[in-house]
């Protein structure tokens, strides 16, 4: 059993912050000049939401917050990260066809996030069952790794950033329809 000082745990909280925070950083860079802005913000967010999520499912079960936990968290960015990359793909492939009169961006993005929802599915239950036999069965040394996994898993399917950009893009669209308005009436 290693022995961490409070000093040496202070660093390593610091360390995993810094971790996360770069990531977050490149991913909003990365889908930003890929995609656009929104997708990069939003990913943001989403992931964010997931980090979040998981350190408190660490709290509340008081696990201990270690080198595998923080492996777990910036693989968890990652799993996350590739589903919203797959999904805007999807809708940028569908926005290259021609785009039936009057569907709406809403409408698009709906049909992506669906066209692509199988995968997810099909990936998720994978790490799912990957994470759910490491917890049992890989010994104390990786439980937190796979208790990590298991709750970012769960937590990272469900939290899409499509509603985000689409709730988004929908406020932008109606500020901007509302000054036209103010504009042909003055």
């Amino acid at each position: 059993m290693e022995f961490v000082g409070p000093q040496v745990g202070k660093e390593l909280q610091l360390d995993a912050v810094k971790a996360v925070l770069v990531s977050l950083v490149g991913i909003l860079a990365y889908i930003a000049l890929r995609f656009d802005l929104k997708g990069g913000a939003a990913a943001v967010v989403a992931v964010f939401h997931d980090v979040l999520v998981c350190l408190g499912a660490i709290s509340l079960m008081h696990r201990e917050f270690s080198l595998p936990v923080l492996a777990a968290l910036l693989t968890i960015i990652g799993f996350s990260v590739n589903d919203t990359i797959v999904a805007y793909d999807r809708l940028r492939e569908n926005r290259t066809r021609a785009i039936p009169k009057g569907k709406t961006f809403a409408s698009q993005m709906n049909d992506a996030v669906n066209q692509t929802l199988s995968r997810t599915i099909l990936t998720s239950l994978t790490v799912l069952l990957s994470a759910v036999i490491l917890f049992f069965f890989a010994g104390k040394v990786l439980e937190d790794f796979a208790f990590v996994l298991l709750v970012g898993v769960i937590t990272g399917t469900y939290s899409t950033t499509a509603a985000l950009v689409v709730d988004w893009t929908e406020y932008v669209e109606g500020r901007l329809a509302g000054r036209k308005k103010a504009v042909a009436k003055a």
